[in-house]
């Protein structure tokens, strides 16, 4: 342990974490039950984690769904500005046909 140890920091840190999860494997039960700080730090961070990707499974269902809604939204309201070209052309027809009774009576 002390070669890993002498090849940097962070190689350090982890040689430390797998000793110190290599002890707490191997201690007897009453031992296990105190769990050392590294142990309770990954646990908190394995919980934080699931609760991040409980949050972006939601998120890209709700991204989903609302790009589904702007999709259905946008296709609405082509239809609407379709409908509302018809009416002015037959509005104005109409007003045309008007203008044109007008000037003939």
């Amino acid at each position: 342990m002390a070669a890993i140890v002498t090849r940097g920091a962070a190689t350090g840190t982890a040689a430390a974490l797998t000793g110190c999860l290599a002890r707490t494997h191997n201690a007897p039960m009453d031992e296990k039950a105190t769990k050392s700080p590294v142990e309770l730090e990954l646990k908190r961070l394995e919980r934080r984690l699931d609760e991040l990707v409980t949050v972006v499974s939601q998120l890209k269902e709700e991204n989903r769904a609302l790009r589904q809604r702007q999709d259905t939204l946008a296709a609405e309201r082509a239809s609407l500005l379709a409908k509302n070209e018809q009416v002015r052309a037959r509005v104005e027809a109409m007003v045309g046909r008007l203008k044109s009774m007008e000037s003939n009576a």
